[in-house]
């Protein structure tokens, strides 16, 4: 099963206040990481920043995954190509494989200096969603605070992020007991790293948190409303 791409299929058509499933019971148990290998994410990586060096619209928004790539033109893939400076060089720095994705982290220069990249992919290596590392929406932010919180161990202000509805399905200790079984599973907490937008604008939005663990670097999914609320997230029922 690819989990993010489904996961991602979901998040856009659950209604507010289900809770979108994450790792099987049986996987929550035994999971080590994606079937992508970190040789074949890297290579994918390359392709993907060719496109992006050349401004290669089409190129790159033939290679999103397919559940983001009915969402999104080529015409706005483009738009944003077009918005930065041209790229001179490009170089991946770290890959770090998930349960079922796999983060890449990259520099490209430009006339105005080096500049972070964060790519996501799924176990196809398609894209999943990629950002410029320092340029956040406020639900970008808002994904971060909520993940910080977490990994601080502050429940209560974790769950106020919550859109109302959703709050009364999780009480601070549903939170609490979901979160410390990820750390257990996951080799335990290193550090959030980023968030990046995977779908915004709509009714329903999709952010991926990047989070480093003992043994994976994982991404949480936080879906957002029109409004800019938190209406799910993927520390699902099955980490209970």
């Amino acid at each position: 099963m690819k989990l993010n791409a489904a996961l991602l299929a979901l998040s856009l058509a659950v209604p507010v206040g289900l809770t979108a499933t994450g790792l099987p019971p049986a996987a929550a148990q035994e999971a080590t990481s994606t079937n992508l290998t970190p040789a074949q994410a890297k290579a994918a990586s390359e392709l993907l920043l060719d496109a992006l060096k050349s401004r290669d619209g089409a190129g790159l928004h033939a290679k999103l995954a397919d559940s983001v790539k009915g969402s999104v033109s080529i015409e706005a893939v483009q738009r944003r190509l077009d918005a930065k400076a041209s790229i001179t060089d490009t170089s991946i720095v770290t890959v770090a494989p998930g349960y079922s994705d796999t983060t890449v982290d990259a520099v490209v220069t430009t006339a105005e200096g080096d500049k972070p990249l964060i790519l996501i992919l799924d176990e196809e290596g398609k894209l999943l969603a990629w950002k410029w590392v320092g340029e956040s929406l406020p639900i970008e932010s808002t994904a971060l605070r909520f993940t910080e919180e977490l990994a601080a161990g502050r429940w209560v202000q974790a769950r106020s992020r919550l859109e109302l509805s959703f709050q009364k399905e999780l009480a601070p200790g549903d939170l609490k007991r979901k979160w410390t079984k990820l750390e257990r599973v996951s080799g335990g907490f290193v550090k959030v790293k980023d968030a990046v937008i995977a779908s915004a604008g709509g009714d329903q939005q999709l952010v991926l948190v990047s989070v480093e663990f003992g043994k994976a670097t994982s991404n949480l999914f936080v879906i957002f409303d029109a409004k800019g609320r938190i209406i799910n997230v993927d520390i699902s029922r099955d980490f209970v």
